[in-house]
């Protein structure tokens, strides 16, 4: 017996026999002596070595899906707290603690808060959020004067918010963690757990060009690397508290700590309707074919109107 057919048989006698069924499906494998069944052996031993490399190799973990939710998981969502119905923001405590409880900025962010106040004052408000832009977070829970709604779903969190679409915040609830690689968004990666009745909530992966907003016309860009974690509460039957601790190294001092305050609203008068971001900036008007079209107004550079469309 050739060496080469000797090494060949060895190797198929370590093979399962449904191994080599599935390597070889077309008929019988055989192997000859002889010069041409050492050719033979070298080739064939040529074209299993990928195959067995192949059938041999780590498979890939499966793509982690969402299964769909059990009757356990609904069963679950039930004895989560009462968070449904529309919640307004507090306005006023919002304002109040620009005062009274201000973000630590650093210098050069400091400097730039205290010249957009000025500016407000002036009449020339900075309008941050006049882009139509997603006021991102954490903007959107500091500085709102619109209401949202909270939803649980099994391994969810959503949040919707009284606008155009921009404000939409999904914290998942199902035990994953942050992404691997980074793909920042306006409102970032949310992750949540229950702590009791409270809601603990990791966001990161926040765009840095969010701002860190104290009013709709004073707020900074985060600059990057910023870090919120927050604690939703009920503080009472129909009021909702919002613990935030913000990081943001790069306009920060050190973490802020703030609270914001939410009251719950049941009357249908209050549900949330479809905001538009752009709708105070157009007029309707029928256009030379007949059609009823959106026309924008001119608006000074701080936001004031100048000229309406004629009709």
């Amino acid at each position: 017996m050739g060496g080469t057919d000797f090494i060949l048989k060895q190797l198929l006698a370590s093979l399962h026999l449904a191994e080599l069924k599935s390597l070889f499906p077309f008929g019988e494998i055989r192997v000859k002596s002889g010069p041409i069944g050492i050719v033979s052996a070298a080739v064939f031993a040529a074209l299993l070595a990928p195959s067995m490399a192949i059938a041999q190799a780590p498979q890939k973990a499966p793509a982690v899906i969402n299964p769909p939710p059990t009757a356990q998981d609904w069963a679950d969502i039930a004895k989560l707290p009462d968070w449904s119905g529309v919640w307004n923001p507090k306005i006023t405590d919002q304002d109040a603690q620009v005062k009274t409880n201000p973000p630590p900025w650093n210098e050069e962010a400091a400097k730039k808060i205290q010249h957009m106040f000025a500016e407000e004052k002036a009449g020339r408000p900075t309008l941050i959020f006049a882009n139509c832009l997603p006021e991102a977070h954490p903007s959107w829970m500091l500085v709102t004067h619109n209401a949202m709604e909270i939803l649980f779903t099994p391994g969810r969190v959503t949040m919707l918010g009284e606008s155009d679409g921009n404000r939409l915040r999904r914290i998942y609830t199902d035990g994953r963690g942050h992404p691997e690689h980074s793909d920042p968004t306006f409102h970032g990666h949310s992750i949540g757990h229950w702590e009791g009745d409270t809601l603990v909530i990791d966001t990161t992966d926040i765009v840095p060009q969010a701002p860190l907003a104290v009013s709709e016309a004073a707020g900074l860009p985060n600059n990057g690397d910023m870090h919120v974690i927050e604690r939703i509460h009920l503080a009472d039957k129909d009021i909702l508290h919002d613990e935030l601790e913000i990081i943001a190294p790069h306009i920060l001092t050190k973490p802020w700590k703030t609270t914001r305050i939410f009251f719950r609203q049941r009357a249908r008068k209050f549900d949330i309707v479809e905001g538009v971001c752009a709708a105070g900036d157009l007029v309707e008007r029928v256009n030379a074919e007949g059609d009823n079209v959106f026309v924008p107004v001119q608006k000074s550079e701080w936001g004031h109107t100048t000229a309406v469309p004629a009709k």
